[in-house]
């Protein structure tokens, strides 16, 4: 096959074809031609030069490898790509040529006459990089093919026509404050969709357009990193970057895309707990009730989460012993609670040492110091009206059963622990249910009898003495008195029994025919030691008599008996 140099593309095309003469050069070239003619394998042809070359070919037959034809093509005209040319064709027309395969007639059409081909619309390498075309020229005197069906391809050449882009940005990222110059905190990755292996066009460089001076980038790999020393969470806690890549290696007229990384810097324990002030001032009523709170104190920490956790404590023994603190979780507050009761008459004021510190250090801050704070709290107890105080938490009185109504028992006292020390009043507690044996007197506290007692039938009685305040009744307090009623010798003893005695009268003289007991319902003490006599001191029939044992029983040998 023949060709014309003149219809041989220009290198901007990247699309060439060759003279036979020119065999040789397809060696250096993206795109070459073997043309077969109807002569012997073996062929002299002569150069421009007029220097002779041998061709090794076959008959007529041509083989393509590749066309280019550059993408985005907007110009008014066809984009031209190529050229198919037999040797057969002499130029008068007979020649017809043929394109098929992909795109054919739609995007790449071909003159029959002449061979050239064009690409009828605008193309782009990313969405499809190449065509596989196949090209055929037919005689048009028979109808019949000249040379073998080539099959080649149309390659779509790459523009900077795509910037780069962050498909998963923007991005949220986080560094610890305090972090040392030149710390990794974050790597970004931008995708250009043009051809990474021709050209610039898909080589991106990053540059910061936002975030200097406390943040870099590397441009090559896209890791950010820290760029200033001492950034402080308390004093900024939020950064948000910028970041541009630009491809064509960042040469001026590349395109660019940018995205965002939301930087926040995560809390280190850098600052200490402090007290707002040192001194401070805390009002306690002397009731207030143990175990619970009765005042409270904060230190304040700039940190957050567990770098901002303080424990305080009470450093003075007298303190110490009195009072206990803790710490409320959820508003770092220390909370002072009472261990024993107050008692304003004895003392007025507490003086408390209280310390604040935090629990988790960071030994890389050591040389700030110590991590804690002092202040001194003041307690000053509160007077409080309080009821009137017995001298004793109960009381236990006697008196003799049958007594005058009248008879003093005992008596309750009680003051007031307020220094004003108002007088006391007493009463005793009525129940309805309960009879009345007992009176106090308001002003002494003396109890006294209302009615006669009766040991055998109540030997205790139980009852409640209430004090109060005489400027306030409403102050009231109470104490339990037991009284015991004493026994005296005020029941005769009883016989045991009322059965009669039988026996036999083969008795025996002496015998003991029957026991007898008797019973006293007073107290051990004045009911022991019975005499047993029969009535008047006499037996009625001789032949029995008793005899007295000294005790709770006696050997019977008559039925009528008197017991004294």
């Amino acid at each position: 096959m023949k060709v014309n140099p003149s219809y041989c593309l220009c290198p901007v095309l990247l699309c060439l074809c060759f003279l036979e003469r020119g065999y040789e050069a397809s060696h250096h070239s993206q795109a070459k031609i073997i043309s077969r003619s109807h002569n012997a394998t073996h062929n002299h042809n002569q150069t421009k030069d007029g220097e002779t070359e041998v061709h090794h070919r076959p008959k007529r037959g041509w083989i393509w490898n590749q066309f280019f034809v550059l993408e985005e093509h907007i110009g008014p005209d066809a984009q031209y790509v190529g050229k198919l040319h037999s040797n057969s064709d002499k130029g008068d027309g007979s020649v017809r040529y043929i394109l098929s395969g992909e795109g054919a007639g739609s995007i790449f059409i071909i003159n029959e006459v002449t061979g050239d081909i064009h690409a009828t619309k605008s193309l782009d390498r990313e969405k499809k990089s190449h065509y596989v075309l196949h090209a055929q020229a037919i005689d048009l005197n028979t109808n019949k093919p000249l040379e073998p069906e080539s099959e080649f391809i149309i390659k779509v050449q790459d523009i900077n026509d795509n910037a780069p882009k962050f498909p998963d940005g923007p991005f949220v990222t986080t560094v610890p404050e305090m972090a040392e110059v030149g710390t990794s905190v974050f790597q970004v990755t931008a995708t250009d969709a043009d051809d990474p292996t021709y050209g610039n066009s898909a080589r991106v460089v990053y540059s910061v357009l936002h975030g200097q001076p406390y943040f870099s980038i590397d441009p090559k790999t896209g890791i950010i990193r820290t760029a200033l020393t001492d950034m402080d969470r308390e004093a900024r806690e939020h950064y948000s970057v910028v970041i541009q890549a630009k491809d064509m290696a960042g040469q001026v007229g590349g395109l660019s895309g940018s995205t965002t990384v939301n930087i926040t810097l995560t809390d280190v324990n850098d600052n200490p707990p402090k007290f707002p002030q040192k001194n401070y001032q805390v009002f306690v009523p002397e009731s207030a009730q143990v175990g619970k709170p009765v005042g409270k104190i904060k230190a304040n920490d700039d940190d957050i989460g567990i770098n901002a956790e303080i424990k305080y404590s009470i450093l003075n023994p007298e303190g110490a012993g009195m009072f206990s603190i803790s710490t409320d979780k959820d508003t770092r507050e220390g909370v002072i609670m009472l261990r024993k009761p107050l008692n304003y008459e004895k003392k007025k004021q507490y003086s408390l040492h209280i310390s604040a510190e935090n629990t988790h250090l960071d030994p890389r801050f050591s040389y700030l110091g110590s991590f804690k704070d002092d202040a001194t709290l003041k307690i000053t107890v509160g007077d409080v009206d309080e009821p009137p105080v017995f001298s004793m938490d109960y009381y236990i009185m006697e008196v003799y059963e049958n007594a005058k109504v009248g008879t003093e028992v005992g008596a309750v006292t009680a003051r007031d622990p307020d220094s004003k020390n108002s007088p006391v009043r007493y009463f005793i507690e009525r129940r309805e249910d309960k009879e009345v044996y007992f009176d106090i007197e308001s002003i002494s506290g003396v109890i006294r009898t209302t009615q006669l007692l009766d040991r055998e039938d109540t030997p205790w009685h139980n009852i409640t003495v209430m004090a109060t305040e005489e400027d306030n009744p409403s102050l009231q307090s109470h104490v339990p008195v037991t009284v015991q009623v004493l026994d005296v010798n005020d029941n005769p003893p009883m016989i045991n029994t009322e059965d009669e005695i039988i026996i036999c009268e083969s008795t025996r003289a002496g015998q003991v025919i029957q026991t007898i007991t008797a019973v006293d319902k007073d107290d051990f003490a004045n009911g022991k030691g019975f005499s047993f006599s029969f009535p008047g001191g006499v037996p009625a029939n001789p032949n029995f008599t008793i005899k007295d044992n000294e005790g709770m029983d006696v050997g019977l040998f008559v039925l009528g008996i008197c017991v004294t």
